[in-house]
């Protein structure tokens, strides 16, 4: 056994090779789940005979739990050892995967969802935590690398990957299909990693934080399921939700910041490059994840892509981060680091500036253009970002910074893409309703329209139908390209931030990533918050 002074040293050769690919590969895994079974709610709707917005749950459910859980990472680990969790989470979420492909009604399906998600909700955050402690100080950035790809190529292939299997096969292929990818990766971490386990302390959990936690984070997932299915706040159900998040979020964080045993420990935010580094990220990432939807949307039901091409067309942000996310981690120690995140910020908004120039005639050339160099940003902006937000931190609080972010970053996604379609959808109506007032029946444009209509064999209701559907196609085409440029200007505003945050020093190869020596807890119980008792091998 080794002394308790001692941290695990960086792992090499083989074992290195095979624990970043399986711990990639879990981190992976979960986020695909997520974006498979997002494209398969109609297919689940149809086959489980109930409505749509019932199986709408298979996705809130999921969501609520996952974000409720990420941030008991830190404790989790110290209790039972991020090993032995790692390894067990993973097989817990294979089992209820497979159980949700055998589902006979909606109800046995949400409720293996709702296990999914507490599964998968640690999962991220304790893969980044031993994949940093794989890695020397230098190398850190490579670790990063591994599990932003993961991050970013995920919600990019999960949409054209799960329409794959559902048209061909079945929904339940998308549950299926987790099995032998989780059990090989479980197999493969217990191997590399168990010698490397941390020995469990019997630590305090806030109960009271964790249920509140639990109360806002879900209302907050199920106002944002909902909301566009019930109108958002002429709703009196999305009221009461709103309501529950605030007063829940209110009395979490009083809590939070009083109790000697936070689940999550928000004093983590002292921590000056973690303050803005999360802002950053929280950021970037809602309107990552917002336009992530809302492409794939505009070109399928207004641009007349298929499923597959429209893949296809925005599959250059995965392909290209593919390629430059292991050069940036190899060469993160080399330079700046706020360098390359103002660089990935701006390449974003230079992305998004490309698209807020689309119009219906937009060739499928150029949006796969705006998709590469998104491809760009992205490798540039996470894997320097989250290596400075880290820098730093004593060992002990480095699993509940990761599951904080991990938690901020899940969560703002979920908001940004919601808030997007709203706004998108209530754009689009805006615009058609302007479009309409400015064309009249016996204007030129429509006589000229309906001419050519009717010279192509259509009668008088096809003619209008086709007249209406290019006007819808204009007119949600006007607001994507509002909310393309909304976005540019936003990164623009956000590489401000991150030009504040400060240098952190360059280790030198072999240096470890973390302090070697962290204060010394003893007894069943430490005195300290949850998440910042340090974790000792």
């Amino acid at each position: 056994m080794r002394q308790k002074e001692d941290l695990p040293p960086p792992l090499a050769g083989g074992q290195l090779i095979i624990g970043t690919i399986a711990l990639s590969t879990a981190s992976f895994m979960t986020i695909l789940d997520s974006a498979l079974a997002s494209v398969s709610i109609s297919a689940i709707a149809g086959d489980l005979g109930v409505s749509p917005s019932q199986s709408t749950w298979v996705v809130t459910g999921f969501g609520a739990a996952n974000a409720i859980a990420v941030p008991l990472a830190g404790w989790l680990s110290q209790r039972f050892g991020q090993v032995r969790l790692l390894v067990t989470l993973v097989l817990m979420f294979v089992t209820s995967s497979f159980l949700c492909g055998l589902a006979p009604n909606i109800e046995s399906l949400i409720i293996m969802r709702v296990i999914q998600g507490l599964c998968v909700g640690p999962i991220i955050p304790l893969s980044q935590t031993l994949l940093l402690s794989s890695y020397p100080a230098a190398k850190a950035g490579t670790a990063l690398a591994a599990s932003s790809i993961t991050v970013m190529v995920a919600p990019v292939i999960g949409p054209v990957m799960g329409g794959w299997l559902t048209d061909t096969l079945s929904w339940r292929w998308v549950f299926f299909v987790n099995a032998p990818v989780g059990l090989t990766v479980a197999a493969l971490v217990w191997i590399v990693y168990r010698k490397r386990e941390m020995q469990p302390k019997l630590v305090r959990v806030d109960i009271v934080g964790l249920a509140l936690l639990a109360v806002w984070v879900g209302s907050l997932q199920m106002m944002i399921g909902l909301g566009r299915e019930l109108d958002w706040f002429d709703s009196w159900t999305i009221v009461g939700l709103a309501v529950s998040a605030a007063i829940g979020l209110v009395l979490f964080l009083c809590w939070e910041l009083t109790d000697e045993h936070p689940v999550i420990d928000l004093r983590l935010f002292a921590n000056y490059n973690y303050a803005l580094g999360t802002v950053v990220l929280a950021g970037g990432f809602a309107l990552f994840m917002a336009n992530s939807v809302l492409m794939p949307l505009w070109l399928q039901q207004h641009m007349g892509y298929t499923a597959m091409l429209s893949g296809a067309t925005v599959a250059p942000v995965g392909i290209l981060s593919i390629i430059l996310t292991p050069w940036v981690g190899r060469n993160l120690h080399r330079h700046d680091a706020r360098i390359l995140i103002v660089l990935g910020l701006g390449s974003y908004a230079l992305a998004f500036w490309i698209r807020s120039g689309f119009t219906p005639q937009t060739e499928m050339s150029t949006v796969m253009l705006a998709s590469f160099v998104q491809g760009a940003s992205s490798s540039f902006f996470f894997i320097p970002l989250q290596a400075t937000m880290y820098q730093g931190l004593n060992t002990g609080r480095t699993p509940g910074a990761v599951g904080l972010a991990s938690f901020i970053r899940l969560l703002m996604g979920a908001v940004g893409a919601a808030t997007c379609v709203s706004l998108w959808e209530s754009r689009a109506t805006m615009h058609r309703a302007h479009l309409v007032e400015n064309l009249p029946a016996e204007s030129a444009a429509i006589i000229q329209a309906q001419g050519s209509l009717q010279a192509a064999g259509l009668g008088v209701d096809q003619q209008y139908s086709t007249i209406s559907r290019m006007i819808d196609q204009q007119a949600f085409t006007l607001a994507a390209t509002e909310i393309s440029h909304a976005s540019a200007i936003i990164y623009l505003l956000l590489m401000l931030v991150a030009w504040r945050m400060r240098v952190p020093s360059r280790p030198k190869a072999g240096q470890p990533l973390h302090p070697p020596k962290t204060p010394e807890v003893t007894g069943e119980e430490h005195s300290g918050p949850v998440s910042t008792a340090p974790i000792r091998p």
